[in-house]
């Protein structure tokens, strides 16, 4: 998460279930150590690279659809329309090694305008505004992935053509779908 010109980062190796306090390290904008005792994620590059971009906040996770999807697809096409919010069909960025530069250029690269990207082989990559935005961000990709992955299962799923995705982008500015309204409002 991002916090002015600092960002928190989880450590490396760290097991989620037993995080504590103690477990963040705060890095620069340059990734030099700002605060902790313990060594960043091996992923603080491409953490970085999203800050820059304007996230204020990165979820990385290695999560079993997403991961799966990101094995055998190159781009998780729009199948339904929640994924509009992450920005469209999800891009299946190359595969390049863990902590490397070359990771952290592709995933700044297939971000640039969506909130979510997968790893191929590796796993996914989520942006917010906030630490609950890349959060619910990382819980509809996966459910975007389930379900696609489902679905493909059965038979190609479809995905909702240019048209049809502007008729939803549409439809959620007249009506203000998504936010909280009153039954009085009109």
């Amino acid at each position: 998460m991002r916090v002015g010109d600092a960002i928190a980062v989880t450590c490396t190796g760290l097991v989620l279930a037993e995080a504590t306090p103690d477990d963040i390290t705060v890095v620069s904008l340059d990734g030099d150590v700002l605060e902790g005792g313990l060594r960043p994620t091996s992923e603080v590059a491409f953490h970085l690279g999203a800050a820059r971009l304007g996230a204020g906040a990165t979820v990385h996770t290695h999560a079993p659809w997403a991961t799966a999807a990101g094995l055998v697809i190159d781009e998780l096409p729009v199948v339904h329309y929640q994924l509009l919010s992450l920005g469209g069909a999800v891009p299946v960025v190359p595969f390049h090694v863990f902590g490397s530069d070359e990771l952290a250029q592709a995933v700044g690269a297939a971000l640039d305008g969506r909130k979510a990207a997968l790893l191929a082989n590796h796993g996914a990559v989520t942006v917010g505004t906030n630490l609950a935005d890349a959060v619910e961000a990382s819980l509809l990709l996966e459910w975007a992935c389930r379900l696609y992955m489902q679905a493909a299962a059965v038979d190609a799923p479809r995905a909702l053509t240019t048209a049809q995705q502007q008729a939803v982008i549409d439809e959620a500015t007249r009506v203000g779908y998504g936010a909280k309204h009153r039954e009085d409002q009109a």
